[in-house]
């Protein structure tokens, strides 16, 4: 049908295609500004629980707010200090917004405010609100208003907490990216030139991408009306688009070509086109919609994110390729051929078919267990790093040390502050069954406070160290942590301990026995929780993930062996993504080149992006390859021969694919954001590896030593394939031996005749 509607009403297609092509950059000019800034917590956790109990008793919160005050000369107990210090303090505990505010200049303020040699102190508040609130309104507002007018020539004052740091994290990496597509697309642009060698094609391949962004964030806008959406949704469907879209682009050209060259005229060769190849390319989209739609599992809006961009990305580019292009190849015609070759003769056949490809996968066929077992040594190599790999919660140096004053200042803290009260745990008792500030409260502040790694326990009763009370409660005294019966605690942690093991100390904390009910929250506990759900579902996604894809290639090629083992395929290309994560990034192999700070562990849901992006595109090559395979098979039924033939026909346009989508994201190593660095270069990894190594040497192996149980299936879902119609089993011969026969594929047997 889409076929025939290309091929009798392209002129018709095209307009249409225009017209929805303007409307959606009209709507996707808005989709950036309605997109929602995202913060690492896990809805209906414990520690939203604590969160909510501390605003609606008590009036507070985990300071998510830090401004740090650094005189030039003197320190922060000289009279022009404490004057400016108290009226910093005043001018943002009174500014619109915020909650809630103290400082090192505060009464009963504790040492850990103050920094070492009394060269530097905090100020710290609490600012209510989503994200969106903070991050949008108040802490541009704040900065503009307040801490402008504090910074001097004498004294440096500079915003920080952990909101302006993912504040400007986000906007660095929305300027990384723009500046990154500003060199993508003519980069993508030239390549294209290069593999088609013809400025039409070149045009009409980026235009799918183009096509496939635009309809992406325009969709995006329609989804925000009824959910939030993550600003990096919008840098998601960026770089998908285009790399999806030259995908996509570079197989219907590729198969256009040869149909013309087959001697076909362009009418029937974009019909022909649209049938066999815009079918591997729905299949193909379908695998990677299904890979990124397991992201729905997890309850956070981050994660969910990425998988209305993706779906919507995919959805663009399918229609983009199977629609717009085709209408575009039947009015372009013969535009759309190498100049060199002049008029397509009748019957000609592509060089693929004896190309380098074409030799390579001889060579395998030939020796199978030697060269695939050569590849897999490699590929085990290169994952093996993988076995050290740390998850861990992001902190401000994700952003590279390149003059960020947020960066700055936080490696003065780290370097000056034994603890950090901005990092404090926040134990809520919403009824002691006494006094808020009795005995029973008491021992239990003197029990948290013995706990490996923690600093100082502030309570109602008083402050405790190593299980001793010290003295009076924090700043503003026990009202602060006082409402009827009651009350709060917060646990200070040393800021060696959370560095080694942020998530350890709040398993210890919630771990230890308490007279009462509490509830644990604060930054390490919001992180730990948005950890913990993340990885505790990695099992269930991963399972998803290849259960989808399994049933996506069943319905392609019929058959149960060929998705399996594109399955383990699949799983080997990714281990090699991963081990250049754990040395590059966790261990931080690549820092001196790449310029960032490693911390020892990776960012779960990043790497959660990455494996069902990579996982997709792996797919999205496999099903490629093994549709000219099959049609090999089903046209001559010689099983050893399909495969160098198969191969030799769809590996240029996997080797010409993957170049392109690999420097593509390698250009997003140039981000001062690391997990942007650690996507491109992990992507462009696996992007070059899964066309090289895998495509060239383990599946032409793999496809040599399963012979004709690649294409098997049980005669129950053969049986529902073939009821289906979704695509032709190949004809199996009778001995893997037997000579090549041409067979028909319209009403195949399973058997040759």
């Amino acid at each position: 049908m889409l076929g025939r509607l290309a091929t009798q009403r392209p002129v018709h297609v095209l307009v249409v295609s225009v017209l929805v092509l303007l409307a959606s950059l009209a709507v996707a000019a808005t989709t950036i500004d309605s997109l929602s800034l995202n913060r690492y917590e896990a809805p209906g956790s414990e520690s939203a629980s604590a969160r909510s109990a501390l605003a609606a008793r008590f009036g507070t919160g985990s300071p998510n707010v830090a401004i740090l005050v650094s005189p030039r000369s003197g320190t922060v107990d000289d009279a022009g200090l404490v004057a400016l210090g108290g009226n910093l303090t005043q001018a943002v505990a009174s500014f619109p917004g915020v909650g809630d505010a103290w400082s090192a200049w505060s009464p009963a303020a504790p040492e850990t405010l103050v920094g070492a040699g009394r060269r530097t102190a905090l100020v710290l508040a609490w600012v209510p609100g989503d994200a969106d609130h903070v991050r949008g309104e108040v802490l541009p507002a704040l900065e503009a208003d307040v801490v402008e007018r504090f910074r001097t020539d004498d004294v440096e004052v500079t915003l920080g907490g952990a909101d302006e740091v993912f504040r400007i994290v986000a906007g660095q990496a929305r300027t990384d990216f723009l500046r990154a597509e500003l060199i993508v697309i003519p980069l993508v642009l030239l390549l294209l030139w290069l593999v088609y060698r013809r400025l039409a094609p070149a045009l009409a391949t980026l235009g799918v991408g183009l096509f496939a962004v635009a309809g992406s964030l325009a969709l995006l806008r329609l989804v925000v009306t009824f959910t939030d959406v993550s600003t990096f949704a919008a840098n998601v469907s960026l770089v998908m688009g285009i790399g999806l879209g030259v995908d996509y682009g570079l197989f219907m050209i590729y198969r256009y070509r040869e149909e013309i060259a087959a001697g076909r005229d362009p009418a029937e060769a974009v019909r022909l086109t649209v049938a066999g190849a815009g079918r591997t390319v729905l299949f193909s989209g379908l695998t990677v919609a299904a890979a990124l739609a397991v992201l729905f599992v997890f309850p956070f809006p981050f994660l969910s994110s990425f998988a209305y961009a993706g779906i919507a990305v995919v959805l663009c580019a399918v229609l983009g390729a199977t629609v717009v292009l085709p209408a575009l190849l039947r009015v372009a015609g013969h535009r759309m051929l190498r100049r060199s070759r002049g008029a397509p003769q009748a019957g000609a056949r592509t060089a693929t078919t004896e190309g380098f490809w074409f030799r390579v996968a001889s060579g395998v066929v030939r020796r199978p267990v030697l060269t695939g077992g050569a590849g897999l040594v490699v590929l085990l190599l290169l994952g093996a790093p993988t076995l050290g790999l740390t998850f861990g919660s992001p902190d401000d140096r994700v952003l590279n040390d390149s003059g960020q004053p947020v960066r700055a200042m936080y490696d003065t803290v780290r370097a000056d502050f034994a603890a950090e009260d901005a990092d404090s745990l926040s134990v809520v008792v919403l009824d002691t069954g006494g006094s808020p500030d009795g005995d029973d409260v008491a021992a239990y502040a003197a029990s948290l406070s013995a706990i490996q790694g923690v600093a100082r326990v502030d309570s109602a009763a008083g402050a405790f160290v190593d299980g001793v009370r010290t003295g009076p409660a924090g700043p503003y005294g026990a009202d602060r942590f006082t409402d009827d019966a009651a009350t709060w605690l917060s646990v200070l942690p040393t800021s060696e301990r959370l560095a080694q093991d942020p998530v350890g100390l709040v398993h210890a904390v919630r771990g230890a026995e308490a007279p009462f009910d509490v509830l644990v929250g604060g930054y390490p506990a919001e992180l730990a929780d948005y950890r913990d759900g993340v990885v505790d579902r990695l099992p269930l996604v991963g399972t998803l993930i290849l259960v989808v894809t399994f049933l996506v290639l069943f319905l392609m090629t019929g058959s149960v062996v060929a998705p399996l083992t594109a399955t383990v395929l699949n799983l080997l290309s990714l281990s090699v993504m991963f081990g250049v994560v754990v040395w590059g990034f966790q261990e931080g192999g690549l820092a001196p080149l790449l310029g960032f700070t490693p911390t020892g562990s990776v960012e779960p849901s990043i790497l959660l992006l990455m494996f069902c992006i990579a996982y997709g595109l792996s797919m999205d090559y496999e099903v490629f390859l093994l549709s000219r395979v099959q049609e090999e098979y089903a046209r001559t039924g010689d099983v050893v021969g399909s495969v160098p033939a198969g191969i030799g026909r769809s590996a240029p346009l996997v080797t010409a694919a993957a170049l392109i989508l690999a420097t593509s994201f390698a250009v997003y190593a140039t981000s001062e954001v690391s997990f942007l660095q650690q996507l491109g270069i992990g992507m462009a990894l696996a992007v070059a590896v899964d066309a090289t190594l895998i495509r060239g040497l383990l599946v032409p192996a793999t496809l040599r030593l399963t012979g004709r149980a690649s294409w098997w299936a049980p005669p129950p879902l053969r049986a529902l394939h073939a009821r289906l119609g979704l695509g032709e089993r190949p004809v199996e011969p009778a001995t893997e031996t037997a000579p090549p026969r041409p067979v028909r594929v319209a009403q195949p047997t399973g058997r040759t005749s």
